[in-house]
């Protein structure tokens, strides 16, 4: 099995050069499922891991648009079509100028198993842009996001493809993106998740996956008698995943001490209680700004700048009992996970996509701390685009209580489930092991009952 994964590896970065984050997502669910192989050579015959790897189509096209100056601006669009095994395509859209055709497919490959995860019928995908949305107008991201579309309508729709949100991509831009695609389609449908409250979205998006890392890190806790109260905890980002992990450990009992953005992080001893969280979310959701300035405010926190130069993140290297990475893939290098693991944290709970590096995620494994990876403890917000597919569907509207009820069942079940299939093959414990092969197994067996395709 080893010969196997080695050649697989191989054959995959020949045909996929340079797209270091695809062969590393790649490569640690190769790593779970060579577990599944061994009782179930099916699969491997089936050639299942050959096929998912592969996306069932690519979509790389222009998005030209003006400025607010009348001058003409380019930039590149992207959507990834992974997988359709358990239903239609499901995944975000990115804006942001470090994507590229390798990252997508990474997000998308790793969609397909958190979405099945939550056990709701929906594929994976994910797409995007290079276009940066900050410091840019509403005129002027209203604008990029109906040229995106004229192109992305061709090839998304509520039971092909429904996009959701994701970096650079919030209320507002699923606004101007829908009002686009209802324009060119002739179609009020739920094309995209994450709508406004008034024309079809559902209570509880932007805390969902926030709120689903937190609910899943309790769970884990749990298995040890512990709970979140009175634990300090490490957070990285201040998007809407960062801002509601905050809100729900600060109801549980936690103490949270950092928030961070692309220009460095906050450190607050003292702990960001709920009129700090509150500032923190007019300052980054109606100001557009900076997270520098949250030290301006409150003179005991330290604002330290980003330093790309160094070999870790001193955000860290603090003291704490547990740590949720929230913002962007691979934040958390060799070097960051060793001082994590120093500092005392005994549980990792990941809120973004893949936020640590493939060296970090086995000194986690290693220590033995409770570590949960993106696409279980991060399932949330797919879970609640779910949700909100049903919800248009039936042409309904669920309350806020329901849909927190309905999030909190899903990341327990999640829970159970990736404990339930690392304990049958043999890992106990091993969060990662159960998420893959939990979504894998789902996903293959559709596959083998429809056939080659």
């Amino acid at each position: 099995m080893i010969d196997y994964v080695n050649a697989f590896m191989a054959r995959l970065q020949a045909a996929n050069p340079g797209e270091a984050e695809f062969h590393q997502a790649v490569a640690e669910v190769v790593g779970s499922v060579a577990l599944v192989f061994d009782r179930h050579p099916e699969y491997r015959a089936a050639k299942i891991l050959e096929r998912m790897v592969e996306p069932e189509r690519t979509v790389i096209f222009r998005v030209p648009w003006m400025d607010d100056q009348g001058e003409m601006r380019v930039n590149r669009g992207y959507r990834v079509q992974m997988s359709s095994a358990i239903g239609p395509y499901k995944g975000g859209l990115r804006f942001h100028p470090s994507v590229n055709l390798g990252i997508f497919k990474f997000l998308a490959f790793e969609q397909i198993f958190q979405n099945s995860l939550t056990t709701l019928p929906m594929g994976g995908a994910k797409g995007g842009s290079d276009f940066d949305p900050k410091g840019k107008s509403n005129n002027e991201v209203m604008r990029f996001c109906q040229s995106f579309m004229g192109e992305l309508f061709r090839h998304i729709g509520p039971d092909r493809d429904i996009p959701a949100g994701d970096i650079g991509v919030g209320g507002r831009e699923i606004g101007y993106l829908f009002g686009q695609y209802k324009r060119l389609a002739g179609e009020f449908s739920g094309v995209l998740t994450g709508k406004g409250l008034n024309w079809g979205g559902v209570h509880f998006r932007p805390q969902s996956s926030g709120y689903g890392c937190v609910y899943f890190a309790a769970e884990m806790l749990a298995t040890r008698g512990e709970t979140l109260a009175g634990k300090t905890c490490l957070v990285s980002g201040s998007g809407n995943v960062s801002q509601y992990a905050i809100e729900k450990i600060l109801q549980l009992g936690g103490k949270v001490v950092t928030v961070s953005d692309s220009d460095g992080y906050i450190f607050d001893e003292e702990g960001i209680d709920a009129g700090k969280l509150a500032y923190v979310m007019e300052l980054k959701n109606l100001r557009r700004g900076r997270i520098k300035a949250y030290a301006d405010k409150y003179k005991g926190a330290v604002f330290t700048p980003a330093d790309r130069s160094r070999a870790d993140n001193p955000l860290w290297g603090h003291e704490a009992d547990c740590a949720f990475p929230c913002a962007t893939q691979n934040e958390i290098g060799a070097a960051d996970a060793e001082n994590l693991l120093r500092g005392g944290v005994r549980l990792v709970a990941e809120g973004a996509h893949r936020p640590t590096c493939s060296e970090g995620v086995a000194l986690f494994l290693d220590s033995g701390i409770l570590y949960a990876p993106g696409k279980a403890a991060g399932a949330g917000g797919a879970a609640i685009s779910g949700l909100e597919m049903a919800q248009n569907g039936m042409r309904t509207n669920w309350t806020k209580e329901e849909m927190d009820r309905r999030l909190a069942g899903i990341m327990k079940n999640i829970h159970a489930a990736c404990l339930q299939y690392a304990e049958r093959f043999g890992t106990p414990g091993n969060y990662v092991n159960g998420a893959n092969i939990g979504g894998f197994l789902k996903v293959a067996d559709a596959m083998i009952d429809q056939g080659l395709v």
